[in-house]
């Protein structure tokens, strides 16, 4: 079995803090120099989570998206496919869309018109030549198409690697994907409405993923929660690769208790192979940088972090059910019930990751203590972030 119930335990003793720990200084969670040196070191060199490709469900649609700062298309093509370009037209460096587009052929510049196919191909140049002269010797359109992103799809999540020089994706996310095995991720399906929302935080991005990975919260944030899965019925999640490795870094947390039922008594469907040992497990794993996970045997959800600024973070939430559960009236009741418990989960950690925030503007803080075994997942998060800064420092020294 991919994760046996044993492999649960050994997590909780696999990463200790010590007293010589330290997390990052505030300037990574305030300043703006800082902000653009960690989208090259934490965004750009490895592989980045930029939305989900539900958000293009449809042949022709296409959607900006921003990755700290930079423009970029995600597209789905005629035949399906899911592309990301950068949003940005060849001729003067004209930002091609900024609003949702869907069901478009092609993808105009709305500054001189020249178009593009969903391939990114350009295909047409109008008045290149003088006005009605649309095509002018040795101007070789294929040498001026769309410039693609290196981007791959997994868990209906869309990455991206903007540097086009980190490993491959599947090797990336092997481990997280041979632990998750057993709950067939293929088999969830992102829903309508009913399955997605975002929140706005004033954070630095940084604390939400500290606030995800760890459980040690739970009895001070979240009551309600902490009712029938207390601290105690919780377990580490710690994945730590090489500094410059292949593999990716995740860590969180899980549960032995997760509950089904929703509050009015309705189910959703069930995973029909999932080994009866995982039935009342939920995982919850940040994998770095951006992208928060979990999964059940009835749902899974991913929320995607989007960095605003320093201080400014849009959490996208989307959830996926089994089978017809997704979309079927009949789990309407169902999915509504669930998308109110995880708002409520979610807005309960918001004056958590605020607060933390305007911490981080006191000189008081220095980077913060870690506990031994409570604070293990947050601890993974900011060695990885500390190895890629040092490395990136280090490659811009050379």
């Amino acid at each position: 079995m991919p994760l046996p119930v044993a492999a649960m335990d050994a997590d909780k003793a696999g990463v200790v803090a010590t007293a010589d720990d330290r997390g990052l200084a505030n300037r990574w969670y305030t300043d703006a120099d800082a902000w653009d040196a960690e989208r090259d070191a934490l965004f750009a060199r490895g592989w980045a989570c930029l939305g989900h490709e539900g958000e293009v469900a449809a042949p022709g649609d296409v959607l900006p998206k921003d990755l700290m700062g930079l423009p970029l298309l995600l597209v789905r093509t005629k035949a399906g496919t899911v592309n990301v370009f950068h949003n940005v037209c060849r001729h003067r460096g004209m930002k091609l869309a900024d609003k949702p587009c869907p069901g478009r052929g092609r993808i105009i510049c709305p500054y001189h018109a020249w178009s593009y196919d969903l391939d990114g191909t350009l295909c047409a140049t109008p008045h290149i030549g003088g006005e009605k002269v649309h095509e002018v010797a040795g101007f070789d359109r294929s040498r001026w198409g769309l410039l693609p992103v290196r981007s791959a799809v997994w868990f209906g999540l869309v990455f991206v690697n903007i540097d086009g020089a980190a490993p491959p994706f599947e090797q990336v996310i092997a481990p997280l994907a041979r632990r998750w095995q057993a709950w067939s991720l293929d088999g969830f399906r992102l829903g309508g409405a009913d399955c997605r929302w975002a929140l706005e935080v004033r954070a630095n991005w940084k604390l939400a993923v500290e606030n995800y990975c760890e459980a040690y919260h739970l009895p001070m944030v979240h009551p309600g929660l902490n009712q029938y899965s207390r601290l105690g019925d919780h377990y580490n999640i710690t994945h730590q690769g090489r500094a410059e490795g292949p593999e990716a870094w995740f860590a969180g947390q899980g549960t032995r208790v997760y509950n089904p039922a929703r509050g009015d008594g309705e189910c959703l469907a069930p995973l029909p192979d999932l080994p009866p040992a995982l039935h009342r497990v939920g995982e919850y794993v940040a994998l770095f940088p951006n992208a928060l996970l979990g999964v059940h045997i009835d749902q899974a959800f991913a929320m995607v972090l989007e960095p605003q600024a320093p201080d400014r973070t849009v959490e996208r939430v989307f959830l996926a059910y089994v089978g017809d559960a997704a979309t079927d009236p009949a789990f309407a009741g169902a999915r509504a019930a669930n998308l109110r418990a995880w708002q409520d989960v979610f807005v309960e950690d918001v004056f958590a990751v605020e607060g933390m925030q305007a911490g981080r503007h006191s000189p008081a803080f220095d980077g913060g203590a870690f506990t031994p075994l409570m604070d293990a997942p947050t601890l993974v998060f900011h060695r990885w972030a500390q190895a890629r800064l040092v490395a990136e420092r280090i490659a811009g020294a050379g």
